[in-house]
């Protein structure tokens, strides 16, 4: 059987490579940190691309201080194996996002939250949203599949977040699978 391939729970962007998740957590606090008055949103969401040979899954991890600029990493896992069927892709980018949603526990995301709790009444916010690559249309494919994929984020208390909401996995991911 083929397994996938990942770097562990390693994480890159432009700046870092081979980043642990502990460094992650802390870019994270160290953005929240430079201006706790923000409006934040935690983002996490998966894409993947068919290849000849393999499928490339990416998942975004995005922290953005909205209007204000973002910090944002990967994480690369391929399947080596093309994979056709696309419930079992979604299925498999959705988990891959639930993984990394699961590393945010409940004292690290407390952790989060009071940074901008104190400030709250001068207009600061913190949300964690759940990027899905789907979407509800009816002429889109992945539309059967909304409701158990948006039910298993919600079960992690996770917001989620389709199509067009969910630009982490179409688009911040997305540039990452070709």
């Amino acid at each position: 059987m083929n397994h996938p391939r990942s770097t562990g729970l390693l994480f890159n962007n432009l700046q870092e490579t081979q980043m642990s998740f502990e460094q992650v957590f802390e870019r994270i606090v160290e953005f929240i940190s430079s201006d706790p008055c923000g409006n934040y949103r935690l983002m996490i969401g998966t894409d993947s691309q068919v290849h000849k040979s393999q499928t490339t899954f990416i998942t975004g991890i995005v922290i953005q201080n909205v209007g204000k600029g973002v910090w944002a990493c990967i994480r690369k896992v391929i399947v080596p194996r093309k994979m056709t069927q696309l419930h079992e892709r979604i299925s498999l980018e959705l988990s891959l996002t639930e993984e990394i949603v699961s590393l945010f526990t409940e004292e690290r995301k407390n952790t989060l939250i009071n940074l901008v709790l104190p400030h709250i009444y001068d207009g600061a916010s913190f949300t964690i949203e759940g990027h899905i690559d789907i979407g509800a249309g009816k002429r889109n494919k992945t539309s059967e599949f909304v409701k158990e994929m948006v039910t298993r984020m919600e079960s992690m208390g996770v917001e989620p977040k389709i199509k067009p909401d969910a630009f982490v996995a179409s688009s911040y991911a997305n540039r990452y699978t070709k």
